[in-house]
């Protein structure tokens, strides 16, 4: 009986090395895999975002999924023919969806940071953007310093808590427990934010700019920009997926030539917006 039972288990332990074994050459693959050719023959890309993250994709009212980024991303694949399909997703897992295949671009205010460099690879940039303290006027906060031992919030995944952690004595080591408190999405922060159950939050300009323009209440707010450097927002996507990085600039740099880029752009941003693809071609 106990030589069954030795049989039984290494019959199971070979069986779950076997699945693991599958699952990672799975992931390998779609890690390293040059996906274009599936796609032109689908004539759909499947695209994951945060549906909250206004104005760059956001889910509208009515169910309607719109933003910058939708824009772009649609203007950019009409040039092939291919469909666009937006998939909400968990945003602090956005490279893992990425590597598992379950979406085949990261396409929603994703800024280009090292460490995301070390998984994935990044169209040019098509935006700057700034990382801004917000806080209530009420607070008479007006700088990193004024956030001595208060609670700051920030998105769960996000490239400010890069940021603070990459130079944790601008604000890190200022604020409460020197930890930010993470939101899931920044609609979750401005909600404890206009509550006052933190003090400011870290928060990418371009988001910042468009929420509190649009709130009715932008007379409430403080913004404070600080000694971090200026971001840039890209298109993420697979290292393997050479064909598909090659496309997307394509096209991008198509529409900055022909104003293209800079109409969608100022549709949602006015005149306040810096594009370093547009600053390539408007000289």
């Amino acid at each position: 009986m106990k030589k069954i039972w030795k049989w039984l288990s290494i019959l199971l332990i070979g069986v779950s090395i076997v699945s693991l074994s599958g699952c990672q050459s799975v992931t390998q693959r779609a890690n390293t895999e040059n996906t274009w050719d599936k796609i032109k023959a689908k004539k759909e890309v499947v695209i994951g975002l945060d549906d909250s993250f206004v104005p760059f994709g956001f889910e509208t009212k009515s169910g309607k999924i719109t933003g910058y980024d939708i824009d772009l991303a649609r203007a950019v694949f009409k040039q092939y023919g291919i469909k666009v399909n937006f998939q909400p997703i968990d945003w602090s897992m956005n490279v893992t969806e990425l590597r598992n295949g379950t979406i085949d671009l990261i396409w929603n205010g994703l800024t280009i940071t090292s460490e995301r460099k070390k998984n994935i690879a990044f169209s040019e940039p098509y935006l700057y953007n700034d990382q801004e303290l917000v806080t209530l006027k009420s607070s008479n906060i007006k700088s990193f310093n004024d956030m001595k031992g208060k609670e700051l919030g920030t998105q769960t995944g996000s490239a400010e808590i890069i940021s603070l952690d990459q130079q944790p004595n601008l604000l890190k080591n200022k604020i409460k427990n020197k930890q930010p408190i993470l939101y899931d999405s920044f609609t979750d922060a401005f909600i404890d934010l206009n509550a006052k159950r933190v003090s400011g939050l870290l928060i990418d300009s371009t988001y910042a700019n468009y929420y509190m323009q649009h709130s009715g209440a932008n007379h409430q707010y403080s913004t404070y920009v600080g000694a971090f450097p200026k971001s840039s927002f890209a298109v993420g996507m697979r290292k393997g997926d050479v064909t598909l990085r090659q496309k997307v600039n394509a096209a991008l740099n198509k529409m900055a030539k022909d104003g293209q880029l800079k109409q969608i752009t100022k549709k949602w941003f006015g005149d306040k917006y810096d594009s370093p693809l547009l600053n390539k071609y408007d000289k």
